[in-house]
């Protein structure tokens, strides 16, 4: 495929997962208004644990998904914003201080400054950075401020939100890009586009988790007084259930996948002990060879895993000191979050507020999308739009090929709005 952009207002994310692959084109109207024209989606192959397994299965998944996605735009897309997962994701927070001038109040000099003083002697050790976000900013040691600019003081100070990836993954993942004659505009985790997607803006200022279970891994984000402030991935997502199936049933992946789908519960009630349901062995799909079982015993195998799911998930959270908050509460996304039950489990679990989250930031979204699956792709055009990335120069002189794209984006936006 040989991609151009036809014009500067479109967008177009590539949510890259171990279980599926889906591409999303935009228009962007001057008023920011974001109208979806095309989408592709397919099955992921060459892709476990959010991890490249194979290169050219991965190509091919990717070029799939966006040729579906040209097409029913009718046109073609040449960069793409695409999504950074698998457990080797992991963040920190830096912190600086700069002092002011009395007799002016903070300008774009200072905080420039600031985050240079933030960012320096950032040691990536064969990572790769993928988000320097600007979180808190605090006049005199006081109460966050989400623009200092124009305010007097005498010290500024401010948290910066660094995230990484290993260099040899990213270089794996940009190389499936390149093959499908793409290239990237920005990366962002996936757990923080699905914040993005889901989250409303209470919750991400008062503080909540974002949860999203996706095939191979659950990918993690934290926000708290409208930023994250923590990200981490675990591998375990819904293809560790279905697996569990496929082995304690002696049945193949496709129809454990089935089973899971249709009858598959986070929690064991009375009456799946007498409900039967029927089960092909592996490598006979005739009706003859069906044996039926107690849906009890399908659940059996599925509630432990979940169970185990929460219980990594709340490692994390305490881990980092979210635990114990009571005030905290946790929004769960992804294909795996629509398992019934488990958002039951979640709370039990996690002794927090659990709810589901479904892609809501975006109005006017097709009804087809408007499903936890979509929310990273979703999410990474709400990235894109509010961009607030502030990368050192020094780095981002090294990876100018990369994000050149998308600071021609950028600069559109600001001729327009």
């Amino acid at each position: 495929m040989n991609h151009s952009f036809n014009r500067p207002s479109t967008l177009a994310t590539l949510d890259i997962g171990s279980s599926k692959v889906c591409c999303l084109i935009a228009h962007i109207g001057r008023d920011k208004r974001i109208e979806i024209v095309g989408h592709g989606y397919n099955a992921s192959h060459g892709i476990k644990n959010g991890i490249i397994t194979d290169i050219n299965q991965a190509t091919l998944s990717v070029c799939n998904a966006v040729e579906t996605a040209e097409q029913m735009a009718n046109e073609r897309i040449s960069r793409v914003i695409i999504n950074v997962s698998g457990e080797k994701t992991r963040s920190l927070i830096r912190d600086a201080s700069v002092s002011l001038h009395k007799n002016r109040p903070v300008s774009e000099t200072d905080i420039e400054k600031l985050i240079a003083k933030c960012t320096a002697r950032i040691n990536l050790a064969d990572n790769e950075l993928i988000h320097c976000l600007p979180t808190n900013y605090r006049i005199d040691k006081g109460e966050p401020v989400k623009d200092p600019r124009d305010i007097f003081g005498d010290n500024l100070s401010l948290d910066v939100m660094l995230g990484f990836y290993p260099s040899m993954l990213y270089k794996n993942l940009s190389a499936v890009i390149e093959n499908a004659h793409l290239e990237i505009a920005e990366r962002a985790f996936s757990a923080y586009a699905s914040g993005l997607a889901c989250l409303v803006d209470d919750e991400k200022e008062i503080g909540a988790t974002i949860v999203d279970i996706g095939g191979g891994t659950t990918s993690i984000a934290t926000f708290k007084n409208g930023f994250p402030i923590h990200f981490s991935t675990i591998p375990v997502g819904g293809n560790n259930i279905t697996n569990d199936i496929a082995w304690g049933l002696t049945t193949s992946f496709a129809h454990a996948e089935d089973l899971k789908n249709r009858h598959g519960c986070a929690f064991l009630i009375s009456q799946d002990e007498t409900e039967s349901i029927n089960v092909y062995p592996v490598g006979e799909e005739d009706d003859n060879s069906i044996r039926q079982i107690h849906k009890s015993d399908l659940i059996n195998i599925i509630a432990p895993r979940v169970e185990e799911i929460f219980e990594m998930v709340g490692h994390k959270l305490n881990e980092h000191g979210l635990k114990d908050l009571s005030s905290h509460r946790v929004v769960l996304t992804g294909g795996t979050s629509q398992l019934p039950g488990i958002r039951d489990v979640a709370a039990l679990v996690l002794d927090k507020q659990v709810r589901l989250g479904i892609p809501r930031n975006i109005p006017s979204i097709p009804k087809t999308l408007y499903d936890p699956i979509f929310s990273v792709a979703l999410g990474m055009l709400l990235f894109a739009l509010n961009y607030n990335e502030r990368k050192p120069v020094k780095l981002s002189t090294r990876q100018s090929v990369e994000i050149g794209g998308f600071n021609k984006i950028l600069s559109w936006f600001k001729q327009n709005f």
